[in-house]
């Protein structure tokens, strides 16, 4: 289905409401060599390249002179509820996302606004779809703005004009419940996406699609939960389809163009705790994995799981793909590929892809494991076999029971979280936002899971024991070694990062500090109090050879959990804001 019927009075005012548009710009199609090569001056996807680098070859803001940054232009957002949004920015047009489907262009220069889109959304759609205004990012392709709508369509917006030119139903919000929070990728022309689906949506609604980008034709869609005997579907033992729920793919996925692999990572299944589904020596496929699909069939290629989760310590999040020498330092990496030649050039796929913020690195061809190593503070993961990649959770972290306790390092808020961490070829290195937490987790009163209870469990939060009280730590890692370069902790926790060809770290903060970091030292050589929560990721871009760097504030799930760990630094405001800074004329 493509198109929806609507009365005609509801069809009327969702034509008005969502046809805003107030000047026609001139676009330059986006091509699928634009997306693998993106001009220097743009960010065309939400880390801006494939590879999920979070990286910009920009150069006029730099170590010498970003003590200079000053505000350019500020946009106040729609003030909804949560806010993290990431623009998108092509040939000096500042595209951004807020939530409840809500799109708008401004001129990345100035602030000015050609046209803005609100797209209709249903109004009871809130009792079937948890948190629907969520809308982190959105892709571009062609001459289409294209995002997932918050009631399970996805669809595509003129560039130029903000009006809607397609839109293609995916599922049924009232039947299967899916959070949808983030836009798709385009790989080679096809729009590639997971969704957040919500347990009581049932199996079917744990779905990755591939749309045609131009037309929104849906090419293909496969579960993430398999069905019994299917491949990976005994993993589940006797667990019965229909209550096989919760494997989401709800992130952005990464490409790599040369292999034709589509990266894409899932999330903890419902309930958590293993014993209320077929014992905890279950695998349950294809939750907390790496999969690596075909991007024209959704086929795939070879999988890699994580982590049996019993906590919601998901894997979901951003996979950088970095061609490298592979030669991890054994006083730092505990676990090795004993067949790794140290030293060997590999094509990786590789950074931190889950809460338990361990670090894995894999061949990204194969699938091979061939390095891992722990970041914060976890009591999880025992060990992994180097050989074969198969993970040992520590069994007292396990609940075997009703209404058991365990301390649980990190929290379900995790280690890390959506907001991305950075590579910078220049450096050679990788850099996370962590938190410090841990968190005091009791299984459910009951061995019959409902939907409704949904991960089964109840958290406290508390700081880990050995943080002295700084939640936010950034991280810097070898992408070669393994090795953990410079660091910087804080009380506040810290958020989304942004690599510079200027030898730069931006990342803001829950406390609402905007800061540029010496990628090579760590130091902090600018900071910028915003007012509010520092949600969205920072980009950089360019406008007639001037560098501009952006980002969003508001509130989120994550950073509401992470101020209660520090409440003194918590911001007094939690405004829905655009800031975009330069250097001066």
């Amino acid at each position: 289905m493509t198109r929806r019927s609507m009365p005609l009075a509801f069809a009327i005012f969702a034509f008005l409401a969502a046809h805003t548009a107030t000047a026609q710009l001139e676009i330059v199609p986006v091509t699928d060599a634009m997306l693998r090569n993106p001009d220097p001056a743009d960010w065309l996807m939400w880390r801006r390249t494939l590879d999920s680098w979070g990286y910009s070859p920009l150069s006029e803001i730099d170590r010498r002179n970003v003590a200079r940054l000053e505000l350019a232009w500020s946009v106040d957002l729609d003030a909804a509820p949560s806010q993290e949004g990431i623009p998108l920015v092509h040939d000096g047009v500042l595209y951004f996302p807020s939530p409840s489907d809500v799109t708008t262009a401004f001129d990345a220069a100035t602030g000015a606004k050609p046209w803005e889109h609100r797209r209709a959304l249903p109004a009871d759609l809130g009792q079937f779809v948890p948190f629907p205004q969520t809308n982190r990012n959105l892709a571009i392709y062609d001459r289409l703005i294209i995002d997932n709508g918050a009631d399970d369509f996805v669809y595509a917006l003129d560039a130029a004009t903000g009006k809607q030119v397609w839109e293609t139903k995916i599922l049924d919000y009232k039947t299967h419940h899916v959070k949808q929070g983030s836009a798709p990728l385009v790989a080679n022309g096809v729009l590639i996406a997971g969704r957040n689906c919500q347990p009581n949506g049932g199996p079917d609604a744990c779905v990755i699609t591939g749309h045609d980008a131009r037309t929104g034709k849906e090419l293909w869609r496969k579960r993430t939960i398999p069905k019994p005997g299917e491949p990976g579907g005994d993993s589940w033992g006797d667990v019965p389809d229909d209550k096989r729920w919760h494997v989401g793919a709800w992130m952005i996925p990464s490409y790599d163009p040369e292999l034709d692999l589509v990266y894409i990572g899932t999330s903890v299944t419902a309930p958590a705790p293993k014993f209320m589904l077929g014992g905890n020596d279950k695998q349950y496929l294809y939750h907390n994995s790496t999969l690596a699909l075909r991007p024209k069939t959704g086929e795939t290629v070879w999988y890699y799981q994580h982590a049996v989760d019993h906590w919601d310590l998901d894997h979901p999040f951003e996979r950088m793909l970095v061609d490298t020498a592979v030669a991890p330092d054994a006083s730092q990496v505990p676990w090795i590929n004993p067949r790794l030649r140290s030293g060997e050039q590999r094509r990786v796929v590789t950074g931190i892809p889950g809460k338990t913020g361990l670090v894995y690195t894999l061949d990204r061809a194969t699938g091979e494991f061939l390095w891992a190593r722990p970041t914060i503070t976890q009591n999880v993961i025992e060990r992994i076999d180097g050989a074969t990649g198969a993970v040992t959770i520590r069994s007292d972290a396990l609940f075997t029971e009703p209404d058991q306790s365990r301390l649980i390092c990190p929290t379900t808020n995790g280690g890390k979280n959506w907001p991305a961490g950075a590579y910078s070829p220049r450096t050679r290195t990788m850099y996370f936002a962590m938190a410090n937490t841990c968190a005091w987790t009791t299984s459910a009163a009951t061995a019959t899971a409902t939907p409704e209870m949904i991960y089964a469990i109840a958290t406290e939060n508390v700081i880990a024991p050995d943080a002295g009280g700084k939640v936010g730590t950034l991280r810097s890692i070898s992408v070669e070694t393994g090795k953990e370069g410079w660091r910087y902790d804080q009380r506040a926790a810290l958020m989304a990062l942004l690599a510079t060809g200027g030898d730069l770290v931006f990342g803001g903060d829950v406390a609402g500090l905007l800061r540029a970091f010496d990628a090579t030292t760590g130091e902090v050589l600018w900071q910028f109090g915003l007012g509010a929560s520092v949600t969205g990721h920072p980009v950089t871009f360019a406008v007639d050879g001037k560098q501009y760097v952006a980002v969003s504030t508001g509130r989120s799930n994550v950073t509401g959990g992470l101020t209660r760990l520090a409440p003194e630094a918590a911001p007094a405001e939690s405004e829905n804001k655009l800031f975009v800074f330069a250097l001066p004329d």
